[in-house]
């Protein structure tokens, strides 16, 4: 099975600009398409995407997750990154930013579960015959963050099969800060080497993981170098547990 995992950055490209947060208000047609044929090329089983636009005026008012689905034949799951009580869903563009899967096979086991502490608390859960996969994208604050990786680890430890936990993990210590999780868990990374992520045009820190339950056969791991986010991608080809 061949896993993606990319934060997108909702389609608005890898620069950043002069002024903080402005490369986020840019149209995403053109760069959005290249995303498409990029991920073409790579052929994913399933795919994590973070940071989708739901259908802001940056998209044309387009799901850029069903969007990519439709390109591709797949099938897709979104939903917004903040609860429903939270000031976030009232506060334009911002209430159409969220997560995704998309697979290739139908998608039938999706949950989407909320951490308890941030801002952006949205996990996904997709339950596929002989794995489940936890999307997530979490808090840029160091005490936040490790709430929700409490709350993830109930997750973890609830699921009934192998386990991977994937996305954008904002930890700023790469795998160091994570380390305590993934003891707790008995999770162990996709990225032995702790290659970087972030920015995708000199990449210096381990931002993106894939971690995963050690029954999990790791066959390859690498990340295209491909800038069409600020982020690089993450791709894993693993066997399932036999």
């Amino acid at each position: 099975m061949r896993l993606l995992i990319y934060n997108i950055r909702y389609g608005t490209g890898g620069k950043h600009f002069l002024f903080p947060w402005s490369g986020y208000l840019r149209r995403t047609g053109p760069n959005l398409r290249a995303i498409t044929d990029f991920i073409r090329t790579v052929n994913p089983d399933v795919m994590g995407l973070i940071e989708v636009d739901e259908g802001s005026f940056r998209s044309e008012r387009r799901n850029q997750a069903e969007s990519i689905a439709r390109d591709l034949g797949h099938y897709h799951t979104y939903c917004s990154k903040y609860p429903e009580n939270s000031l976030a869903r009232r506060l334009p563009i911002v209430n159409k930013q969220g997560n995704a899967f998309l697979s290739r096979d139908t998608i039938t086991g999706e949950h989407f579960h909320f951490f308890n502490d941030g801002a952006k608390r949205l996990v996904i859960e997709l339950e596929l015959q002989g794995v489940t996969i936890f999307l997530v994208h979490l808090a840029l604050s160091f005490r936040i963050r490790h709430h929700q990786l409490s709350d993830l680890y109930d997750l973890v430890k609830a699921a009934r099969q192998p386990v991977v936990v994937a996305g954008d993990f904002n930890v700023f210590w790469g795998d160091r800060e994570i380390g305590l999780f993934m003891a707790a868990s008995g999770l162990v990374t996709a990225n032995p080497a702790r290659m970087p992520s972030f920015p995708s045009w000199t990449p210096r820190r381990q931002l993106d993981f894939i971690l995963h339950s050690p029954d999990l056969l790791s066959k390859r791991f690498w990340m295209p170098t491909v800038t069409y986010s600020d982020h690089l991608p993450l791709v894993w080809d693993f066997e399932l547990a036999t």
